[in-house]
């Protein structure tokens, strides 16, 4: 792996990425729109996963990195828990749900991981 020098360096922002231009993409469906509580929820979750990792970054310590990286994740989980909501009431399919389902699983695993080589390094 190369040198990170910016946020948009790691994988983990990356994937993060993905997920929120997949939850966008997911939510632009007219059920969404009548709904927009749900819509900003999911989309203000799946911002925070790529926000926190590009702040956390930035914050000056692997410890406090770290403390991003979990809000992260959680935020991941907030969405994993959306989507199923959106299921529920008809919004989304099944297809798309483990779609989008598996960028939050995918991140939370890299967010993992980073956590794992910061507490190391």
């Amino acid at each position: 792996m190369g040198r990170i020098e910016r946020f948009e360096d790691l994988q983990c922002w990356q994937v993060a990425r993905a997920l929120a231009k997949g939850v966008y993409a997911l939510t632009a469906g007219a059920d969404f729109r009548r709904d927009s509580r749900l819509r900003d929820q999911i989309q203000g979750a799946a911002g925070s996963v790529m926000h926190n990792i590009a702040e956390g970054f930035d914050a000056g310590s692997d410890s406090e990195f770290v403390r991003f990286l979990r809000i992260s994740r959680r935020s991941a989980s907030e969405v994993q828990s959306q989507l199923y909501l959106a299921l529920d009431l008809g919004y989304i399919g099944k297809d798309d749900l483990e779609r989008v389902y598996g960028l939050a699983d995918d991140v939370k695993k890299c967010i993992n991981g980073l956590i794992r080589y910061l507490h190391r390094r």
